[in-house]
């Protein structure tokens, strides 16, 4: 690992640190929150690719259980991999490295219609129906009715999947950003 990719890695976890300050949105039926921090798991994986943006997650979740608030709400602690939202804690890694081996594979040609496809379907649904059934399971929610709320997330993680997927487009096809990559 070079020191740029080190670098890269590091503030790509402080950006999401950073999210986290944002306050979440509580819903009533559910005991987990709607988060801007998705935007970072998403700009992680679109930006660094598999490798480095799946440590940067792995990082930021090993600061959280180390007990710094950097989860929205001001969350940490080992206790937050433990309840109602450790799910989709557990998914951000493999969320990140999927959407970042798509985006590897076609890092060439990449596009903002491969990058909203990708992040929509690993980013969005993996990631809520995944996170809810463990949720599920945390909170004695039958999987059924799981399921069904993940629904709830769908629509403004869907609005979040777009703007990493804009942002990205823009930066992975700006020249000046490729040569940084290199």
């Amino acid at each position: 690992m070079s020191t740029k990719y080190l670098v890269y890695t590091a503030l790509m976890t402080a950006i999401i640190a950073i999210l986290g300050f944002i306050p979440a949105i509580p819903l009533p039926i559910m005991p987990v929150p709607i988060v801007l921090q998705n935007i970072g798991i998403f700009l992680a994986a679109i930006l660094l690719g598999r490798k480095y943006g799946t440590l940067s997650i792995i990082v930021l979740l090993l600061l959280v259980a180390t007990g710094l608030p950097l989860l929205s709400g001001g969350r940490g602690g080992i206790g937050v991999f433990a309840g109602p939202s450790a799910g989709f804690l557990f998914m951000y890694p493999v969320i990140t490295y999927l959407i970042g081996l798509v985006r590897d594979l076609y890092f060439k040609k990449i596009n903002f219609v491969v990058l909203l496809i990708t992040t929509i379907v690993i980013g969005v649904v993996l990631l809520d129906i995944g996170g809810t059934l463990l949720m599920g399971i945390m909170t004695n929610i039958p999987m059924s009715k799981s399921v069904l709320l993940s629904f709830v997330f769908m629509p403004a993680d869907i609005i979040k999947a777009v703007i990493a997927s804009f942002i990205g487009n823009i930066m992975l096809n700006h020249s000046q950003f490729k040569q940084l990559l290199k």
